[in-house]
């Protein structure tokens, strides 16, 4: 059976120098944006990371917000912060009161310690909160397309 994978693919198969050309953005500021929580890449047992095309879109994205729109790492994180996934996830009150993503505004939902029923078990590099800005230029599209 031949797979044929899309440009939109959430398939890992990209290494970071083949990313950082995909995307125009240095591998340096790729490993940045990952510390920061911006990115989470696939990782190999090997601990090397690979990417797909949602990330360099995403990586994209990421770019877009800091070199036009004059953001910080810490008004991405807020931005990201802001996305309601509690409310996509349609988590329940009382999931939503031990959940971090609904607590915290400092830190992105993927990026919570303590989270409810329904994103305990998920990988967040496959959830929809995390992906709804890998093709958009802006935060209420994206949260217009979930709903």
């Amino acid at each position: 059976m031949n797979k044929e994978i899309s440009p939109d693919s959430n398939h890992a198969m990209l290494t970071l120098g083949i990313t950082s050309k995909l995307s125009g953005i240095p591998s340096h500021s790729i490993r940045q944006y990952i510390e920061k929580g911006l990115l989470i890449p696939f990782k190999l047992d090997s601990k090397r990371h690979l990417f797909s095309m949602n990330d360099v879109n995403r990586l994209k994205h990421i770019h877009y917000l800091i070199k036009e729109k004059g953001l910080n790492f810490a008004g991405i994180r807020a931005l990201f912060s802001m996305i309601p996934c509690w409310e996509v996830m349609k988590c329940s009150s009382k999931d939503r009161l031990k959940c971090e993503g609904y607590i915290s505004n400092s830190a992105p939902c993927w990026e919570a310690s303590s989270k409810g029923l329904i994103c305990k078990n998920e990988t967040c590099r496959e959830c929809v909160v995390y992906g709804c800005l890998n093709h958009t230029a802006d935060l209420k599209s994206a949260l217009k397309e979930l709903a």
